[in-house]
This record gives C-alpha cells, sequence and structure tokens, in this order.
C-alpha cells in the first residue's frame, strides 16, 4: 500500500524494522524538527509543524502494523476474528475495514479488489474472511483509534 511504503521511505525505515528501531528514529526525527527549535524563523517554524505532525503519524501507523504490536494483540484478534460476526465491512483504495459485533474494527491493507467482490458474493462471508482475509493481509485494529478519538 502506497500509505506504508510513504511512511517507511518519510521515516527511513525497513519493512523490517522492530518497535525499537521505529522509536529510535522517531525519537530522532521529532529532536530534529521541533518546532521550538524554529522559534526565530516563523516559516520554518510552520514547516517544522507540519514535518512532526507526519512524524506523528507516520510513526504511530507503522507502530500499529508491526510485526510485534500484531502479537501482542493475537490473542483477541484471534478470539474476535474466529467467534464475533461481522457487522459491516467497507472497502475503499484496497483497504478493507471490517467491523465486528463486539465492537472491534480492523483494516486490511492492499486488498485486491477481486478478493473484496468475493467477500460481498461470499455466502458466509465471515467463513471467506477466515479463509482469505485474516490471515492473508496486514492489518490493524482501529478500535482503540475509535476510542481514543471519542475520548479526546
Amino acid at each position: 500500500m502506497k500509505k506504508i511504503v510513504d511512511y517507511r521511505k518519510f521515516l527511513n525505515v525497513t519493512e523490517n524494522a522492530d518497535l525499537a528501531e521505529l522509536k529510535s528514529v522517531y525519537r530522532s526525527l521529532v529532536k530534529t524538527w521541533h518546532p521550538d527549535r524554529f522559534n526565530d524563523d516563523p516559516e520554518k517554524k510552520l514547516e517544522a509543524e507540519e514535518k512532526s505532525k507526519y512524524i506523528i503519524e507516520a510513526y504511530h501507523f507503522l507502530v500499529s502494523i508491526a510485526p510485534e504490536t500484531r502479537q501482542q494483540t493475537l490473542a483477541d484478534y484471534m478470539v474476535t476474528t474466529a467467534g464475533s460476526t461481522i457487522v459491516d465491512f467497507e472497502y475503499k483504495s484496497q483497504v478493507l475495514k471490517i467491523s465486528f459485533v463486539d465492537g472491534t474494527e480492523y483494516e486490511y491493507f492492499d486488498v485486491p479488489k477481486s478478493i473484496y467482490v468475493k467477500l460481498i458474493n461470499a455466502e458466509s462471508p465471515a467463513r471467506f474472511a477466515r479463509r482469505h482475509i485474516y490471515t492473508s493481509f496486514v492489518y490493524r485494529s482501529t478500535s482503540r483509534l475509535t476510542s481514543t478519538e471519542a475520548a479526546v
């Protein structure tokens, strides 16, 4: 997915970057582009604010799809995908978002349109998703994002 590639390129990390490397790169970039370093130059300060926002966004996104993060939440993911009913799903730009009856939501990346069409036409979307989506694509939970945004 372009978003993943762009974020990795921007942070200058590989697909195999672990959480420690991501954190190190993140801290270094935030230190370099912190807006307070540019108090005497309003244009540069504005640029630093924008870069800082993008750095934070990229870091949080890459952490959310990191293998270590997925490993830490695997038990909950397996419970949801094995036993919870799909309430809704939507597809946009190769990102499939699936909402479950237990309130969790997951985004799956680089899902071909043909897979989405098969999901729509499946006799049992849950069974199709278990066989062809849940373990085949990079995913992240968006449930925490939604509840965090609601709390703010």
